[in-house]
C-alpha cells in the first residue's frame, strides 16, 4: 500500500537532518553569527534515526537522504548509512553536502552503503565562493566532486542557488560543467527561509533566467529526463553535453502537487512540508514501533496542499518567528 496524504499525492521519501551544525556560514542558509545550535543531548542518536526509517519503511518510505546542517561534521556517519542500508524496504540512500569534508569521507560512506551525493556549490569564483559561504575554500569542494566521480556515486549532482547580483554572471559556467563530464547541475531559486533572511527581494531572480542566458548563448536547453532520484528538478541537456541540467523552481513554478517527501529534522521532528511551520516529535515514541508508524501516518495526513509561500499569496510573507532557518531544518 502506498502511503499517500489526504490529496492523494504517494509519500516514498523522507530527508533526515542528522545535525544542525556545518562549517559554513552560507549567506541564505544561516546567519554570520552561526545559529543557536542544538545541545548534543537533544539531537537524535543514530540508533533512534533508524527506528524511524524502519518504521517508515514499512508504511512505504524507499528513498532516504541525510542532510545538516552539514551531515559530514556529525562523527562516524557511516555507522548511520550502514544500519539504513540494511533496512528493508530501502533502496535509494543518497547524501546533501557542501562538499568541504567529501573527498576524505567519501570512500567510507560508498562502502557501508552510501548510493549518491548531491553538493552545494553556489560560484565556480573562489573568491565569490569564499564571501559566499562566509569561509569556505572552493578547492576542497572540487576535491569532494572529482571523488564522488571516482568512486561512481552517482549521479552527482551540484545544488546551485541563483542569486542575482552574487552568481547570475556565472550561470555559464555552471552549465558548462555538464559538456565534458557526468555531472548534473541543478539551479534552485532563492527561497526566504528563517528569520535571519533580509535580503530575500534583493536576490531573488526566476529560473527563466537560465533559459534566457544559455539560449543567448547559443547554448539552448533540450528537455531530457531526469538523472535518478527522488527530486522536483525539471531536466535538460545541451547539445553533446553528457550531464544535465535542472531547473527546481519553488517560487515562480511550485512543485507542490508532485510533493513526496517528509522531513526529520535533527532533534527529531518530523515535518509534512519545509515551508510549514508545523512539526511533531517523534521521541515520546522512539521506542513503540507501532506508534511511530501511527505518528508518520498522522503527519502526512495534515500535509497542506501548498506550501506556505502560496498559502499566503506572495513570497516571504511568513511572519517572524515562524519559520526555522534552512539549516535547522535540512535542505
Amino acid at each position: 500500500m502506498p502511503l499517500l496524504d489526504q490529496h492523494g499525492r504517494t509519500h516514498d521519501y523522507l530527508r533526515i537532518s542528522v545535525t544542525d551544525r556545518c562549517n559554513l556560514r552560507c549567506l541564505y542558509c544561516m546567519g554570520e553569527e552561526g545559529i543557536e545550535q542544538v545541545a548534543h543531548r537533544d539531537i537524535l542518536s543514530y540508533e533512534e534515526i533508524a527506528a524511524v526509517v524502519r518504521a517508515g519503511a514499512e508504511l512505504g518510505i524507499s528513498k532516504i537522504r541525510l542532510t545538516g546542517g552539514e551531515p559530514l561534521v556529525r562523527k562516524n556517519l557511516k555507522d548511520l548509512v550502514g544500519s539504513i542500508k540494511a533496512i528493508p524496504g530501502i533502496t535509494d540512500l543518497a547524501l546533501t553536502t557542501n562538499g568541504i569534508l567529501l573527498s576524505e569521507r567519501a570512500a567510507e560512506l560508498n562502502k557501508a552503503g552510501l548510493d549518491r551525493v548531491n553538493i552545494s556549490l553556489d560560484s565556480l569564483n573562489p573568491e565569490v565562493y569564499h564571501r559566499t559561504t562566509r569561509c569556505g575554500e572552493l578547492s576542497e569542494v572540487m576535491a569532494g566532486i572529482e571523488t564522488a566521480l571516482a568512486l561512481k556515486l552517482q549521479p552527482v549532482k551540484i545544488n546551485t542557488v541563483l542569486m542575482k547580483g552574487i552568481n547570475e554572471t556565472e550561470v555559464l559556467d555552471f552549465i558548462k560543467l555538464t559538456l565534458d563530464q557526468p555531472l548534473h547541475v541543478r539551479f534552485i531559486e532563492y527561497m526566504p527561509i528563517g528569520d535571519h533572511d533580509r535580503q530575500y527581494r534583493d536576490h531573488y531572480l526566476p529560473l527563466s533566467y537560465i533559459e534566457e542566458t544559455a539560449a543567448g548563448a547559443g547554448l539552448p536547453l533540450t528537455p531530457a529526463p531526469l538523472p535518478g532520484g527522488a527530486g522536483p528538478a525539471e531536466a535538460y541537456t545541451v547539445k553533446d553535453g553528457k550531464g544535465t541540467v535542472g531547473l527546481i523552481h519553488p517560487i515562480s513554478r511550485h512543485f507542490c502537487d508532485k510533493c513526496n517527501r517528509l522531513r526529520l529534522t535533527a532533534e527529531g521532528n518530523l515535518k509534512a512540508c519545509l515551508y510549514w511551520q508545523d512539526e511533531y516529535s517523534v521521541k515520546a515514541v522512539i521506542n513503540d514501533h507501532e506508534a511511530l508508524k501511527a505518528l508518520i501516518v498522522k503527519v502526512l495526513s495534515g500535509k497542506p496542499v501548498e506550501h506556505q509561500m502560496v498559502a499566503d499569496g506572495s513570497c516571504g510573507s511568513v511572519k517572524p518567528g515562524a519559520m526555522r532557518t534552512m539549516s535547522k531544518t535540512g535542505g
